[in-house]
């Protein structure tokens, strides 16, 4: 497994609702947001409570003022109210959590700029490096070895707890705060100082697999993501075929998954939700290739937005999707302000395909299973289709 500094979430939102903020403000302002998770753990696919079950607004935000009415935590008040709904989407995030959530959805973290993964005997080994971060000033190269983060041995840890000592999640460390790591490549073995820095991540890559094959790559749908594939798309060859890949994709904003689905549609429907009984949808816009071969690659970690982009594809006989069923996470949030400024946010409804599929607690089964070599199975298929 690994786990890439950039692409960790805020701080503590590792409860259930953190997987996937899904339709934040695009009940309010054309744009939704999702997180990704950080941790291994995640909850069991199954269906949730419907939103008249759910929690209500109004409800958590009452208990959250007579909380402070009476001296007591508003945060905390709302929190026993959201626990009631049984819904495990629903959660409750301080001021600093959500801001900082925002601000991941704006592509942007705080951190050293490493990605690292656990090797089987428990070594933790770095696997990239960001181009401008402070651990590339610093010469740190992938294939090195992480010792240890401000003299705590990181042997045998996951990668999420590893990850979170280097951002300084503890402490709610700032950029230009200073993080000691202790390194070893081959018999050289030293300790480096760094100051960590606010960073961009590259939520979108994509590469040229051969003359037939382009891959794009999406690793969350943050702010442009969309924008970003439809340029990638512009770019690659005229002859070539795309492989989307969306594999450990947990969300982002859907309004940048709307976008990425106009790359590959002319116009037409993406999703239906529904918000307190009120069905609503959302389209692609025209002028999309339709022409290329495209297979869509999934997992058990694509989610949310990434979903709603994949069921939109398959529906629409856009895409071959490949890979293995996806999550099933398809409910939509509203996020309430509270009182003292932290945050709820409470299901009020659900999505569903062009075909009517409903995504959550089910997901989308791919069209053809592959789980190893999935990548090489999509090349196969791809230039099956481009004939």
């Amino acid at each position: 497994m690994s786990g890439p500094d950039p692409f960790c979430q805020p701080r503590r939102l590792r409860r259930g609702a953190a997987l996937t903020l899904v339709f934040a403000s695009v009940l309010v302002a054309g744009a939704a947001t999702g997180s990704l998770p950080t941790s291994d753990r995640k909850p069991t696919p199954g269906a949730t409570r419907t939103a008249a079950s759910a929690a209500r607004p109004d409800e958590v935000t009452e208990a959250a003022a007579e909380a402070m009415a009476e001296g007591k935590s508003p945060m905390e008040a709302a929190q026993r109210a959201v626990s009631r709904s049984g819904d495990r989407w629903d959660a409750v995030y301080s001021r600093g959590e959500y801001e900082e959530f925002k601000e991941a959805l704006d592509g942007e973290y705080t951190g050293v700029g490493l990605s690292a993964r656990r090797e089987r005997d428990g070594r933790i080994e770095v696997t990239e490096v960001a181009a401008g971060s402070p651990a590339a000033g610093a010469g740190i190269r992938a294939g090195d070895r992480l010792r240890s983060i401000d003299g705590t041995k990181v042997d045998g840890r996951p990668v999420t707890e590893v990850v979170s000592l280097l951002r300084g999640d503890a402490t709610d460390a700032a950029a230009g705060t200073s993080v000691r790591l202790g390194l070893e490549r081959g018999t050289r073995a030293w300790t480096q100082t760094l100051h960590r820095a606010r960073l961009s991540t590259d939520s979108v890559t994509s590469q040229k697999l051969s003359d037939d094959v382009t891959a794009i790559r999406i690793g969350a749908f943050t702010k442009g993501s969309g924008d970003i594939v439809r340029n990638a798309v512009r770019q690659a060859p005229a002859a070539s075929g795309i492989i989307l890949d969306l594999r450990g994709n947990s969300g982002g904003l859907v309004a940048e998954a709307v976008t990425a689905a106009s790359a590959f549609l002319d116009g037409g429907l993406v999703a239906t939700y529904d918000v307190d009984g009120e069905q609503r949808a959302l389209h692609a816009e025209p002028g999309g290739d339709t022409a290329r071969p495209l297979v869509a690659l999934v997992d058990g970690g694509t989610m949310s937005a990434a979903e709603l982009l994949t069921g939109a594809l398959q529906d629409r006989g856009r895409a071959v999707v490949v890979g293995s069923r996806t999550f099933g996470k398809g409910s939509v949030q509203m996020p309430s302000r509270l009182p003292d400024g932290s945050v709820a946010e409470l299901t009020v409804g659900h999505y569903r395909t062009p075909a009517g599929r409903s995504v959550d607690g089910h997901g989308i089964t791919p069209d053809l299973e592959a789980d190893r070599q999935a990548l090489q199975r999509a090349e196969t298929i791809l230039t099956g289709l481009g004939q």
